[in-house]
């Protein structure tokens, strides 16, 4: 079976701990996990030597600013940190931007303003706040 990449480390994070091991990617899945010494047939076949392999990381709870206050931080750069600490999907927490992510409309606008600079994946939260209950079903739709 023939594999986009392998990934090889020393130090592959499992469930079962900490082992050497060759970690196969296909279609950007993982598509087996193997011994470190496994022939596999791929198109890349890396070696992280010592550097530890392990799952990305999801953070639920990050403020990202845009639209409104880019400047305290904004979709380029909150996802270009996100990766760089192996965080490899983030949640955007609903208020902090402006317009705050409590209507559709907003969603929208906070989409729009995340388009084009994200380095990591990102998922939004919705907001309830007082006043906000006719906008829900729209914005959960």
């Amino acid at each position: 079976m023939s594999y986009d990449f392998v990934l090889r480390s020393r130090r592959v994070v499992l469930p079962g701990g900490v082992q050497p091991g060759a970690v196969a990617v296909r279609q950007e899945k993982i598509a087996a996990v193997a011994g470190y010494d496994a022939r596999l047939d791929a198109a890349r076949d890396d070696d992280l030597g010592e550097l530890a392999l392990l799952p990305g990381l999801v953070d639920t709870h990050v403020h990202v600013n845009e639209p409104g206050r880019t400047e305290w931080e904004g979709f380029a750069t909150a996802t270009r940190a996100a990766a760089a600490g192996g965080v490899t999907t983030i949640c955007d927490m609903p208020l902090n931007s402006l317009p705050p992510t409590v209507t559709a409309a907003a969603l929208r606008a906070k989409r729009a303003a995340a388009a084009g600079q994200c380095a990591v994946d990102v998922a939004f939260w919705g907001g309830a706040v007082p006043g906000s209950q006719p906008e829900l079903r729209g914005l959960h739709e």
